[in-house]
């Protein structure tokens, strides 16, 4: 709370001139996604604000929008990969997988594959190599594309965590 309350402090940000606030649901940490979620749904009831949940697999995907037919949104957890898949109009096509480097490279290397940038040196040179690679900058901006086209989660927030 403090990094928000200072974050705030140092943008000149008043929480009372808010009207949404956007939290990632993950995939992460369980105990950092349950703090985060907490104080994002405390902040949200004592100021009456819309609370919107997004996660990075669909966040990943928005600059590709109305681009692709199949879009695979990833991220590495530990030695493995997990991914989400969309159609072109980010609707959800598949439920989060957890995969090793083999079965990506084996399965998965002709299709369209994101990857955010803050991952990007974790990854195996191999999945690097592959056709239809993707490294993207996460845009917060993105957020409100998605928000307008009805694809973020407004009734229940949760943690999304991997085990």
């Amino acid at each position: 709370m403090k990094k928000i309350l200072d974050f705030f402090k140092e943008n000149n940000i008043e929480i009372d001139n808010l009207s949404h606030i956007f939290v990632n649901q993950g995939p992460g940490n369980f105990s950092g996604l349950r703090g985060s979620i907490a104080t994002a749904k405390g902040i949200s009831l004592s100021k009456n604000l819309i609370l919107i949940g997004f996660n990075t697999f669909l966040w990943s995907s928005t600059k590709f929008i109305e681009k692709s037919e199949s879009i695979l949104s990833f991220t590495k957890f530990k030695e493995k990969y997990s991914f989400q898949e969309f159609n072109k109009n980010l609707k959800k096509i598949s439920k989060i997988q957890l995969i090793n480097k083999e079965e990506l490279i084996e399965k998965y290397s002709n299709q369209l594959k994101i990857f955010p940038k803050n991952i990007a040196h974790t990854l195996d040179k191999e999945i690097l190599k592959l056709k239809n690679v993707k490294i993207i900058d996460l845009d917060h901006n993105d957020l409100e594309l998605l928000y307008s086209k009805n694809l973020l989660d407004k009734d229940l927030i949760k943690p999304l965590y991997l085990g």
